[in-house]
């Protein structure tokens, strides 16, 4: 790819694949100066000319403590180009944060994935990047286009090659997360089953009710994100006490891991956890497995910047 009209900038939050999809598009990262003052204040320098450039920032939605430094970060980014004259900013946000709040579910409660999208469009971007929206309506938030990636095709590679693949049955935790499972289910021509969860409060689920036969299976619990993983835990016991399951796998799109998630996870009955780094995990936890998605999202640059379409990447994982 020529070199002479794209610049690829990274925030603090996730360096390392930051690199990996430079490496992919075969560019350096450009020069930037990304931190904070004495007082917690950011401050951002742009090391070299970005005029009329194609800018590209990769910054994800994570962090226990530091997810809102990591927006502050992205925003400031933008709001630097713009006033540097780039000709085109596209914020590339794997995991989007606040995602989860995206509908007003009780009284006064804020739409929040929507006041995000109007802070990335007031602070001048014009596209948006971003995988495996916990919401996809939240695209509806924006007035400048957003590209909704899908880690189903390197999921399905996954499934295909390092699971006991003929004697699998897919899960859904939940039922909002039934629909995504069904369409992976009729991808694979596998069967599915279904967990009806109840909770009491936010990030804690009281009761558990198994939908569909994974007697003597090999259970995949597919789910978009995975954060304080109570839900996941909770399910591998449903399916291997109740269901009678001869193994469960988690599959994720995101591993936020937050609180006291890996300790969870290490005294749980999950014989793995796969999740893609769209998030930085910081784990040597043994039954821990990544999915490389820095190929999708260099495509999708590499596609945005030559004009062409990025549909293909909805059914097809790059290589």
């Amino acid at each position: 790819m020529s070199s002479n009209s794209i610049k690829i900038l990274a925030g603090n939050s996730h360096p390392a694949l930051a690199e990996a999809i430079c490496k992919k598009l075969g560019l350096p990262l450009a020069q930037i100066n990304v931190y904070q003052y004495s007082n917690k204040e950011t401050s951002v320098t742009i090391g070299e000319s970005i005029r009329d450039e194609d800018v590209y920032i990769i910054q994800t939605g994570t962090g226990q403590d530091e997810i809102n430094d990591f927006l502050m970060e992205l925003l400031i980014m933008i709001h630097a180009c713009r006033t540097a004259s780039a000709r085109r900013i596209t914020a590339v946000i794997p995991c989007f944060p606040y995602a989860r709040q995206d509908k007003k579910d009780k009284s006064r409660a804020p739409i929040t994935a929507k006041l995000i999208a109007n802070l990335l469009t007031t602070a001048g971007a014009d596209h948006v990047i971003t995988m495996d929206l916990h919401a996809s309506q939240i695209q509806g938030f924006f007035k400048i286009p957003v590209d909704n990636l899908y880690a189903e095709p390197s999921v399905l590679n996954y499934i295909k090659n390092k699971t006991d693949f003929d004697n699998t049955i897919l899960v859904s935790p939940d039922a909002g997360g039934a629909k995504r499972v069904a369409s992976l289910a009729d991808k694979l021509d596998l069967n599915f089953a279904l967990i009806h969860k109840e909770r009491q409060r936010a990030n804690e689920v009281s009761r558990m009710v198994l939908v569909g036969d994974v007697a003597g299976k090999s259970c995949l619990l597919i789910d978009d994100m995975a954060d304080t993983c109570g839900t996941l835990c909770k399910a591998a016991e449903v399916l291997l006490n109740e269901g009678n399951a001869k193994e469960v796998i988690a599959i994720v799109t995101h591993g936020i891991f937050s609180g006291n998630a890996f300790e969870r996870l290490a005294n749980s009955k999950l014989s793995r956890v796969v999740c893609t780094n769209t998030v930085p995990v910081n784990s040597n936890l043994a039954i821990l497995d990544q999915i490389d998605i820095s190929p999708t999202l260099a495509e999708a640059i590499r596609r945005l910047h030559n004009g062409e379409s990025v549909s293909y990447l909805f059914t097809h994982a790059p290589i």
